[in-house]
Order: C-alpha cells, then sequence, then structure tokens
C-alpha cells in the first residue's frame, strides 16, 4: 500500500482552506494526511480545521511546527511577500514544498528558494492550475505538433470582472511590498500560460500601467465596507456577513491580527495599477501582446496564436450575464501555399473542479504516482521564477518607460547549463 504524505498547510485563507485543505482531502486522502496548520491568526486557523474537517495540530509558529511534526510536505498560501521564508525553512527542514503561486516577488528572494532547492535536494512545485485545463492541454497539444507552423506572435488578452478584480483592492493584494503589484500576483498565472505554450523563455518585456478606477481614482472612500457611510451609494460595497465563508475565516479573526477582509478599494495608499499592457520577446523570436483589466463587466480571456501555417483562437468566459456552453471552441484555421484555407472547431468539454477541472488535474499530477506528464504541466522553481521575473520586468518598464530585459534581472537563470539543469522543473 502507497504511504501517504504527511503535509502541513501554511496559510489558511480561501485558497490554503479549500483548495489545498478541504477539497485535497476529499479526494486525495489515499495520497496524503494533513498532520498541521500553520496561521499567525490563531482563531483563523481554528475556524480553517473546522472547514477542512481535520483533527490537525494547529500552530503560530513554523520553526515550532517542522520541529514537532517533520511534515514530509509543507503547502504555502500565505501572502506572496512571505513565501519564501516559509519555502526555505521547508526545504532546510528535509520537506518537499508545494507553493501558490506567485512563487514569490522579488529578485532576491527567487535566489533565495532556487539556492535552498538546489543546495537541499528538495523539490518545490508551484501551483499553476491553468496549465492542467482540459482547453489549454488542447492548445498545447496543437502548437506541439505544429499545426500552425511556427509561431511568431500570441495575442493574449485576460479580463477580470468588478467582482473578482476588485476582489484584489480589497485585501493585501492592493500594495506593491505584498504582490509584487498583479503584475506579478495575477499575471504570473498568464506569463506561465506564454512559457510553457511556447516553449521558451521571455527575453524583453516593455510596459504600461495606471490606477484608473481604484485606490486614489475612487469618488469616495470609508474605512471598510462594513464602517462605511457611501454603501447605498457604491458599485464595489461587499457584505461580508451575507458569506458565511468568509465570514468566519476573518470577521471574529481581524480582532487579532487588525486584518479585514472587506477594505476599501478606494484606499489612497494603494501603489499598484489596475489596467496594465505588456510586450514581450521571447528568446525563440514570437512576440506576444498582452493586457489585464480588473474591472470589466466580464470575466475571461482571449488568446491567438498567429502562425507560419495558420492560426488558432480561444475566446473563453468564466463569468458573463448571459449563458454559455459548457465547453470551450477553439477555432483552428490552417493556411495553404495556393492561397486556400481550412477551417476546424474543436469543441473542448468543461469538467468537473477549479478552473474547468485544472484543480483536480493538478493534484492528481503531484499526488498520484502513476500520473504521467507528457505535456510537460507539472511546473517547478524555474517556471515560477520565470513568471515572477517577467511581472517584475513589466512593473519596472511601467514605472520607468524603458524596455527591461530578464537576463539583466538575474542573469544566472538565463546561463546555458542553468538551462539545461533546470527546464524539466
Amino acid at each position: 500500500m502507497e504511504q501517504r504524505r504527511r503535509f502541513a498547510l501554511v496559510g489558511t485563507g480561501n485558497r490554503g482552506t479549500t483548495m489545498w485543505g478541504r477539497d485535497l482531502l476529499a479526494g486525495w486522502s489515499d495520497h496524503v494526511e494533513l498532520v498541521a496548520i500553520v496561521d499567525r491568526n490563531p482563531l483563523r486557523a481554528e475556524r480553517a480545521r473546522a472547514i477542512i474537517g481535520s483533527a490537525a495540530s494547529i500552530y503560530t509558529d513554523l520553526e515550532a511546527m517542522l520541529r514537532d511534526t517533520m511534515p514530509d510536505l509543507v503547502i504555502v498560501c500565505t501572502p506572496d511577500d512571505t513565501h519564501d521564508d516559509i519555502v526555505v525553512r521547508a526545504l532546510e527542514s528535509g520537506a518537499d514544498v508545494i507553493t501558490e503561486k506567485p512563487m514569490t516577488t522579488t529578485v532576491d528572494k527567487i535566489r533565495r528558494i532556487t539556492d535552498a532547492e538546489k543546495r537541499t535536494g528538495r523539490r518545490v512545485d508551484v501551483s499553476f492550475n491553468y496549465r492542467f485545463a482540459p482547453t489549454a492541454a488542447r492548445i498545447k497539444s496543437l502548437l506541439d505538433a505544429g499545426e500552425i507552423g511556427r509561431v511568431t506572435s500570441v495575442d493574449f488578452h485576460w479580463y477580470l470582472d468588478t467582482s473578482h478584480g476588485a476582489d484584489y483592492f480589497r485585501r493585501w493584494h492592493a500594495y506593491k511590498k505584498h504582490s509584487g503589484s498583479l503584475f506579478v500576483h495575477k499575471a504570473t498565472h498568464h506569463f506561465d500560460l506564454l512559457n510553457w505554450y511556447l516553449g521558451s523563455d521571455p527575453e524583453a518585456v516593455s510596459a504600461f500601467g495606471d490606477l484608473q478606477m481604484y485606490g486614489r481614482k475612487g469618488p469616495f472612500r470609508g474605512p471598510r465596507c462594513k464602517l462605511c457611510p457611501h454603501k447605498a451609494e457604491c458599485d464595489f460595497y461587499l457584505d461580508l456577513g451575507a458569506n458565511p465563508f468568509l465570514d468566519a475565516l476573518y470577521e471574529e479573526p481581524s480582532a487579532i491580527d487588525g486584518y479585514f477582509r472587506d477594505g476599501c478599494v478606494f484606499r489612497e495608499d494603494i501603489d499598484i495599477p489596475d489596467t496594465m499592457v505588456a510586450t514581450i520577446r521571447y528568446r525563440n523570436g514570437v512576440h506576444v501582446s498582452y493586457s489585464l483589466n480588473t474591472f470589466q463587466p466580464i470575466e475571461g480571456h482571449h488568446i491567438a496564436f498567429n502562425g507560419s501555417k495558420g492560426r488558432i483562437e480561444l475566446r473563453q468566459f468564466e463569468a458573463q450575464p448571459w449563458e454559455t456552453p459548457a465547453s470551450d471552441e477553439i477555432l483552428l484555421v490552417r493556411s495553404f501555399e495556393e492561397g486556400g484555407r481550412a477551417v476546424e472547431r474543436i469543441t473542448v468539454p468543461h469538467s468537473s473542479g477549479g478552473h474547468y477541472g485544472g484543480d483536480d488535474r493538478m493534484r492528481n499530477m503531484i499526488f498520484k504516482p502513476a500520473t504521467t506528464d507528457p505535456l510537460g504541466q507539472r511546473a517547478g522553481s524555474r517556471a515560477g521564477a520565470m513568471s515572477v521575473l517577467c511581472g517584475i520586468a513589466a512593473f519596472s518598464s511601467a514605472n520607468g518607460g524603458s524596455v527591461v530585459r530578464l537576463a539583466d534581472l538575474m542573469p544566472e537563470l538565463f546561463s546555458e547549463q542553468s538551462e539545461r539543469v533546470l527546464k524539466a522543473v
């Protein structure tokens, strides 16, 4: 019988409590055992443990947990800027690590993680679940099969609606020191997808970003939604009490750590952009046009790959005020020397589980030993580093107005030897 991996969960926000807590135990209990829950807020940890349905020990101190329980695996779901300290200590204790994206937020923090991974011989996985969605996997297969020849350029545009997008500006993500900006926190998903689709590294980035809706652009502001005098007129008012899950995790626990889940989206000290565009050049010659918008009436993305022999296009909706099929349609247009074109519409049904089945498939890949990886979907520290570097470069360019070369930020990641050793992870 397979020995279950003993894991510790560090961070009990929404993602940690559900994806890596309750849902992981519900579907993968034959493969894992939760032995500890760590959070600086003990009440939030207790609430999370009840939601997860576990009897795991609760800790507020990481070192004490590592010493007492000696887990095989540590799953990190804390604010982005804290990942490196936790990942490094977990690796040094002899555990492997799964970290939520982004892997971290700065070049120095990337170095700390990659150096610790090499030094300890342990493994870091980064939770890039979008790679595992069935539609993404089908697109990757088409590209790898050369269905449109050599890819020359990509149009990639991501839209967050006024529920999801605004939520980043209510929370700690709204400050660069914690999230690296949405160029890092959110776009790391998108940059990783591009890196994986294209099988190449981003080389240079030029970008723009600005606050167009939130922060100082707001018409009014309050201390937090619950206490705001503008509730009736604010389009972004969040009634935390109407969501029992969020209320349990955050409202009473806020008395301990002062963290309010319903912060005002118009706080004047918000210092990240809500509207972002970037142009990326890849080492294999592909050019990418990218954008991220955070206050749209719809949610989803549009991506199109332009190739020497055709084009692949996808428009995927995640939330919209009309009905859509329970499937995605990939449009594949092949071109021929004689000027003819062949059109194929490829339907990919949605799968159960979060992110159209991507969450479940990722957990299968990590925890079920017989699962193969023909598309290279499992993402390690190099993938995490490359996506973060792309976001750091984009934010730097948007603030400085110049083209930023990624090799100037972290030369060792682009060395020939580094690529040979780390490309697989």
